[in-house]
């Protein structure tokens, strides 16, 4: 039987990785480091997915300008002292080794930086199942469409032969925005009333949710 989606582009932080609370828990303590109030649980989850600097600014907006290099170090110093606890979610590492034996093109749209995306593939050992990826300090930030529509061309696929995996309303519009269906993981950083609003194809509440709707519908 033909595949639908040819290319299918997943996020990496809330999707494929158990890393949101890390992440919470950066943002938190890089505020407390600078003596700012810190976001709630919250409006601290709802940055993810974002390029850092983007996140920083939606989650502190009192911020000064200045600033922001601190409150970015300060996260990085947190983030990366449990970076090395972080794991996939459970059956991650065979979902994606499964959707890459029945043929699938496999990427990477993720608001990550490079260098930590690069080490995060290389540990969780997922790097050699993927083709190709896209990072916030390559791309616009989401919710822009540059990271599927670069995935896109260099796969030379359409948007109807694309679908776009996240579990946040950013990597949803991301899709939105380049004409490219979307799955909603509600596992991940956003509540499901949030990821409704973007109209995805259907909302998956675990990876095995994910692989039984892949391995049918995709």
């Amino acid at each position: 039987m033909a595949k639908k989606f040819e290319l299918l582009v997943f996020d990496w932080d809330g999707t494929l990785m158990d890393s949101a609370a890390a992440i919470v828990d950066a943002i938190q303590s890089a505020c407390r480091d600078l003596d700012l109030p810190p976001p709630s649980d919250e409006q601290a989850r709802h940055v993810i997915g974002l390029g850092l600097s983007d996140a920083m600014r939606h989650a502190v907006p009192h911020l000064p300008e200045a600033s922001y290099p601190k409150m970015v170090e300060r996260y990085r110093h947190h983030y990366l002292s449990r970076d090395h606890e972080l794991k996939l979610f459970d059956g991650v590492a065979e979902l994606i080794p499964e959707l890459a034996e029945a043929g699938h093109m496999l990427a990477v749209a993720t608001g990550k930086s490079r260098l930590g995306l690069n080490r995060a593939l290389k540990v969780s050992g997922l790097e050699p199942l993927f083709h190709d990826s896209r990072c916030a300090d390559e791309c616009f930030s989401k919710p822009h469409p540059q990271m599927l529509e670069e995935l896109m061309a260099v796969f030379a696929v359409e948007p109807s032969q694309t679908l776009m995996i996240g579990d946040t309303t950013h990597d949803l519009l991301m899709a939105s925005n380049a004409g490219v269906a979307s799955l909603a993981v509600t596992y991940g950083a956003h509540p499901l009333e949030s990821l409704n609003t973007c109209s995805p194809l259907a909302r998956m509440h675990t990876v095995e949710e994910l692989r039984k709707w892949l391995k049918a519908n995709a």
